[in-house]
C-alpha cells in the first residue's frame, strides 16, 4: 500500500470499540462526536514500514512531501488520527517528523529529555492507544544524548547536577549500568540503546491491562530505536 493510501485508510468510516479504561467501553464513529475521534485502520506492521520508508527519504533527500498546509490543517481540525506514537528526546536536532517526512496529524508526539516515561509520558501515550486506536509506539533514542551522558557522568564519575536535572536523569542510571556491565567500548552509545530497551521492555510488561492486551492480540506493537546525528539513519530494533 503507498504512504497516501494508508493515509486514506486512516480516515475511513469505521466504527470502533475501545474497552479496558475503568472496565468500560466506548463507542463512536470515525465522524468525531464530542471529542471522539477517528482511528487508524494501518496495522502495527505497516505503520513500522511507513516510518522506515520515510527515513530512508529523508536520508536520501527525496521529498515525500508531508501534507502540513491549510488544506491538511482543516481536514484534521475536529479529529486527530495518528498512526504511531514517538516517544523522543527533546533534542533539537532529533524532531521526529521531519526525520520521518510525516506531516500534520499523523504521529503523536511524546518528548523529553533522555526519552523517559514518567506518569505524564504514560498518561501521554495511553490516551494515544486508548483513545486514538494507534498501532505502533517507537521509543526513539539518539547518539550522543546529554540526558543519557549526564546518567553516565553521574555513574562514572559521581557528579551532581543542579535543580531538576539530577532527578530527571535518574531512571537512565539503570540502563548506564546495564551498558556497564556489558564491558561495552563507547559507554555512552551502549547506554542510549540500553535506555531505549528498558523502556520498550517496561512498556511491554508493566503497562495497564488494555495497553496489554492490545500488545497480545498484535494490535500495538512496541519497538526500540536509535537515531545517528552524524548520517541521519534510524536503526530500529528490539522489533520482536
Amino acid at each position: 500500500m503507498s504512504r497516501r493510501t494508508l493515509l486514506a485508510s486512516a480516515t475511513a468510516g469505521l466504527a470502533v470499540t475501545l474497552t479496558g479504561v475503568g472496565g468500560t467501553g466506548a463507542l463512536w464513529a470515525s465522524t468525531p462526536q464530542s471529542g471522539h475521534h477517528a482511528t487508524t485502520t494501518i496495522s502495527p506492521d505497516q505503520a513500522l514500514h511507513r516510518l522506515k520508508e520515510g527515513n530512508e527519504a529523508f536520508l536520501s533527500g527525496r521529498t515525500i512531501n508531508p501534507e502540513t498546509g491549510g488544506k491538511r490543517r482543516h481536514e484534521i481540525a475536529q479529529a486527530q488520527a495518528p498512526f504511531a506514537v514517538i516517544i523522543s528526546c527533546s533534542d533539537s536536532r532529533v524532531p521526529p517528523e521531519i526525520l520521518f517526512q510525516e506531516g500534520l496529524g499523523e504521529l503523536f508526539v511524546i518528548r523529553n529529555a533522555g526519552n523517559t516515561v514518567d506518569t505524564a509520558a504514560m498518561g501521554s501515550l495511553e490516551y494515544a492507544v486508548a483513545e486514538l486506536g494507534v498501532p505502533l509506539v517507537v521509543v526513539l533514542g539518539h547518539e550522543r544524548c546529554g540526558a543519557v551522558g549526564a546518567a553516565v557522568a553521574i555513574v562514572e564519575k559521581g557528579e551532581a547536577f543542579p535543580g531538576s536535572i539530577g532527578r530527571m536523569v535518574e531512571p537512565i542510571i539503570p540502563a548506564v549500568l546495564d551498558a556497564r556491565r556489558g564491558g561495552v567500548a563507547d559507554l555512552l552509545d551502549a547506554s542510549v540503546r540500553a535506555n531505549v530497551s528498558r523502556t520498550v521492555n517496561r512498556l511491554r510488561q508493566a503497562s495497564e491491562p488494555f495497553v496489554l492486551e492490545r500488545i497480545k492480540s498484535g494490535k500495538l506493537k512496541i519497538v526500540g530505536a536509535r537515531y545517528d546525528l552524524d548520517d541521519g539513519k534510524i536503526d530500529f530494533f528490539n522489533e520482536a
